[in-house]
C-alpha cells in the first residue's frame, strides 16, 4: 500500500475509498406551477438521457468482449473515433494504435477472457469493473475503465486503472463479489436515489479529505464491506487509526478528476498523494449506497483498483 507501517496502511487504505464529486445530477419531477408542456419536455429529455446511457454501456462491454476475447477489431472501426484520446499510460493515442495494442496482446494470450463485473453510466460517462484473465488458471487483474462517449454513441475518450488481483484479501472478500443485499453486481434501486448517493459521497470526501476530520465514519455503514485487499470489513477503530493518520501526514490529498453516478453505486476516479511531492497513485473506486436499519442512507460497499501514476506515457497524456 501506501505506507510503511501496519497502522498507517490501515489508515491509508481507508482514506482510498474517500472522493469528491463537483455537482449533483438527476431528475426533479415538474412542479404544479410549471407548464404540462415544459413537464413533458422535461420527461422526454430524461428518457433520451437514460436510452442514450443504456446504448452507452452496451456499447462499452461489446468492444471490450470483442476486442480483447476475439479482436474483432472492426468493433472497434464501429465503435470508436478514429481521433480516440488515450489516457492508458501503456497505449498511444488514436483508434490505429489501440487496434494494434489489442492485437498484439491476443497474439501473447489467445485464450484472454475479460469478465465483465460492473457497469454503471451517467450522462456520456461509462465506468466497467472487470476482472481480465490472461491465462487459464490465473487471478488475473483488476481493471476499472471510463470511457467518455460523443453524441453519435462512439467512444471518444478513455481512462483506466489496473491492479494485480492478490491470493489472498484481509478481509475475506474478493476483489469482485457482491456482499450486501440485494445480491447483484448491478445498479439498483430507483432512479431517483442517484443524487442522494452522490451527495453521500460527497460528503463523505469533504469531511474525510477537506476537513480531515475522522468524524466522517458517520456516513459508514458499520459493516462497511471492503473489496479492497489490504482493509479489514467494518468501521471498528476507524476513526482512531484516522486521527494518528492525519497527525503523521497532513499534506495528504485526492484531486477529484470524475465521477459516474447510478442509482445505488457512485464510482470516482481520482489522484491520490501521500505528500505534495509524490507522484501518486491513480485510483479508481466504487461505492453502494443503501439505506440501513434505522433509514439513513450509508456507504454500506466499496470496491476499488490502485495503480502508480508510471514517469512516462506512450501518449504524453496524464492518466486523468
Amino acid at each position: 500500500m501506501l505506507s510503511t507501517t501496519l497502522l498507517s496502511r490501515k489508515a491509508v487504505a481507508t482514506l482510498l475509498a474517500a472522493a469528491s464529486i463537483t455537482a449533483l445530477a438527476g431528475f426533479a419531477p415538474a412542479t404544479a406551477s410549471e407548464p404540462l408542456s415544459s413537464s413533458l419536455t422535461t420527461v422526454d429529455a430524461e428518457q433520451t438521457s437514460l436510452g442514450a446511457e443504456e446504448r452507452n454501456k452496451a456499447t462499452a462491454v461489446k468492444v471490450l468482449t470483442q476486442l480483447f476475447e476475439r479482436a474483432d477489431v472492426k468493433v472497434a472501426d464501429q465503435r470508436i473515433r478514429a481521433d480516440y484520446i488515450q489516457h492508458s499510460p501503456a497505449i498511444p493515442d488514436g483508434r490505429e494504435a489501440f487496434k494494434n495494442y489489442v492485437l498484439d496482446l491476443h497474439t501473447r494470450y489467445p485464450n484472454l477472457k475479460y469478465n465483465v463485473k460492473r457497469v454503471l453510466a451517467q450522462g456520456d460517462l461509462v465506468l466497467v469493473h472487470a476482472n481480465p484473465i490472461y491465462e487459464p488458471g490465473t487471478r488475473g487483474v483488476a481493471v476499472m475503465n471510463i470511457f467518455r462517449f460523443d453524441a453519435e454513441g462512439r467512444i471518444a475518450e478513455h481512462w483506466d486503472t489496473q491492479q494485480p488481483v492478490p491470493e489472498t484479501t484481509v478481509n475475506g472478500n474478493d476483489m469482485f463479489g457482491t456482499v450486501s443485499n440485494p445480491d447483484t453486481n448491478q445498479p439498483s434501486g430507483p432512479r431517483w436515489q442517484t443524487p442522494f448517493s452522490q451527495k453521500i459521497v460527497t460528503d463523505y470526501f469533504n469531511t474525510l479529505l477537506v476537513d480531515k476530520n475522522p468524524d466522517a465514519v458517520k456516513y459508514l455503514d458499520p459493516r462497511l464491506y471492503q473489496h479492497n485487499p489490504a482493509v479489514p470489513n467494518g468501521t471498528t477503530d476507524m476513526r482512531e487509526h484516522l486521527a494518528v493518520f492525519f497527525q503523521q501526514y497532513p499534506d495528504v490529498t485526492a484531486e477529484l478528476k470524475r465521477v459516474v453516478a447510478d442509482k445505488d453505486y457512485v464510482a470516482v476516479h481520482f489522484r491520490y498523494r501521500l505528500r505534495p511531492e509524490d507522484t501518486g497513485q491513480a485510483i479508481m473506486g466504487i461505492f453502494r449506497v443503501q439505506k440501513d436499519a434505522s433509514g439513513q442512507l450509508k456507504i454500506i460497499e466499496h470496491w476499488d483498483v490502485i495503480q502508480n501514476i508510471p514517469a512516462t506515457s506512450a501518449n504524453g497524456n496524464t492518466m486523468f
